[in-house]
């Protein structure tokens, strides 16, 4: 993945901080994807709320992520791991879509390693994030 400006709220920091603390205490099964977020995090510049640009994906912002392949667009929601289930369009952040969205901005595409290569997803659209919204409690 390459170096970019990763935009955090301090209150999702935080969480995603102690989230990823206990699992790593626990020797969680998604620890690689676990590592994947700390080294992500360790970049992010944590900001207030009213700071975050509007069109950055973060925890809770719902986008539109188009498969660069073959065009095709899937919406997801993302959220914490308790909150994930990808039929009802809520995509973790620890998975690897998820850590590899986080921070990005509209239009971006974005590269991560799968189990059959390297994938491409570019984000078309972030129709919903909370802190554009003014819902700074999520």
């Amino acid at each position: 993945m390459s170096q970019r400006a990763i935009y955090i709220t301090r209150q999702d920091h935080q969480r995603l901080t102690d989230m990823l603390e206990e699992a790593l205490a626990r020797n969680s099964r998604d620890s690689s994807f676990l590592k994947g977020l700390a080294h992500e995090l360790a970049l992010a510049e944590a900001v207030d709320p009213q700071e975050v640009p509007a069109d950055v994906v973060t925890m809770n912002s719902r986008v539109i992520l188009q498969d660069v392949e073959d065009g095709e667009c899937t919406e997801y929601t993302l959220v914490f791991p308790d909150k994930a289930d990808i039929e009802q369009g809520r995509l973790s952040v620890v998975s690897p879509i998820g850590t590899a969205i986080l921070g990005y901005t509209k239009g971006s595409t974005v590269s991560w390693k799968t189990p059959g290569g390297d994938r491409q997803i570019k984000i078309a659209d972030i129709p919903y994030q909370p802190e554009a919204a003014g819902d700074y409690a999520l």
